[in-house]
């Protein structure tokens, strides 16, 4: 329990961030892979939604576009629903001002879970209350990680790990043949495995996802919530206990 209580405490150390960014681009993949099957939508990155309402726009589609206009709306308002919950908790000096964010991802995700049919139906902003949900979740944890590890970790995309990959990758294979004269070129090897863990996380989530959304549909997403709920409970229970002594 110690452990896993270090995962999402105030007090951060690298071990900590690399962990628990380990286990959180683990969730966003099987949300984003399993999500897909659900909403015919992956909800985890921008970079697709924001190009297809540009092509949308073009062809005249402007229904489409303005689907892909309330996704958007939706990632950005619970990055920024993140970055209030962060910055409040810091400001009343609370043992969880990380762990808070990944509580309520975690009861978004148990709403989603139970009620995820119900919610197809329901109309949101331009797009179903569904896909608003998911964006919502996947803006709050990418917001989340990049405050906790001073932008140095992100879970819910992979084409920058991917990129970054390649970079330490090129620089392995580089042939330092100039001797001496110049700074040596060498790959940065903990960041290297550090970087392939949270792409292979990102895809075993995927996996798992994909397998559960096709067996039990949206009650996939309930594991996934226990799995946050664990994560976060620990600071959590520190500001109640706090609050209770203070109460009584």
């Amino acid at each position: 329990m110690h452990y896993v209580h270090t995962l999402t405490a105030h007090a951060r150390t690298r071990r900590a961030d690399r962990h628990l960014g380990l286990a959180l681009a683990f969730v966003a993949g099987a949300i984003n892979a399993g999500g897909f099957l659900a909403v015919h939508r992956y909800t985890s990155h921008m970079t697709g939604i924001v190009s297809g309402a540009a092509d949308d726009l073009a062809l005249g589609a402007a229904g489409l576009a303005l689907d892909a206009l309330g996704a958007m709306l939706s990632f950005l308002m619970g990055a920024a629903c993140t970055a209030l919950m962060v910055n409040h908790a810091r400001r009343h000096a609370l043992a969880s001002l990380y762990a808070l964010p990944l509580l309520l991802e975690a009861l978004l995700l148990l709403v989603f879970g139970l009620l995820g049919a119900r919610l197809a139906g329901v109309g949101g902003l331009f797009v179903p209350a569904t896909v608003m949900l998911l964006c919502f979740m996947m803006g709050l944890q990418n917001a989340l990680m990049t405050k906790l590890s001073h932008a140095e970790i992100r879970t819910t995309h992979m084409t920058g790990i991917v990129t970054d990959i390649g970079i330490e990758l090129g620089k392995l294979l580089y042939w330092n043949a100039d001797g001496e004269r110049l700074p040596r070129v060498g790959a940065n090897h903990a960041r290297l495995a550090l970087l392939c863990g949270l792409l292979g996380s990102f895809f075993a989530g995927g996996v798992v996802g994909a397998l559960g959304f096709r067996q039990v549909g949206s009650m996939a997403t309930v594991p996934l919530a226990v799995l946050l709920m664990v994560l976060a409970i620990g600071p959590a229970l520190e500001d109640l206990g706090r609050l209770t002594r203070r109460l009584w």
